[in-house]
């Protein structure tokens, strides 16, 4: 029986996929917290860091307000259903996409950040 999921569940904590060795989250849309808020809270989960007493910021990585605009409703309403931005935040791969899922890769053993070969989801 396999425990492992390869899919995004809505829970308050990153679920650790070990078949794809992989944390997955998934941001409420509708929900009142940015995506900003949800990736630095699931970092911070992961990799231990406290965010309250300044120990990350999602800043020294990629702009969180042009990340937030980004996958914000479109100008006219309408829910954005494609596109996804990668990026490296405390050595772990950072994928987040249109539709609320968020995975996060631990650290490479063998070169942080480089020489993990990704499958396209």
């Amino acid at each position: 029986m396999q425990t492992e999921t390869s899919h995004a569940t809505e829970t308050d904590e990153p679920q650790y996929d070990q078949t794809n060795d992989r944390y997955v989250f998934h941001h409420d849309v509708d929900g009142t917290a940015t995506i900003t808020t949800t990736i630095v809270h699931a970092l911070a989960s992961i990799a231990e860091t406290d965010v309250s007493q300044g120990e990350f910021s999602l800043y020294d990585s990629i702009d969180p307000d042009a990340l937030d605009r980004l996958f914000r409703p479109k100008a006219d309403g309408t829910e954005r259903t494609g596109g996804h931005v990668a990026f490296t935040a405390l050595e772990y791969e950072v994928f987040v996409y249109a539709n609320g899922d968020v995975i996060i890769y631990p650290p490479s053993e063998t070169s942080p950040g480089r020489g993990r070969h990704r499958q396209s989801n």
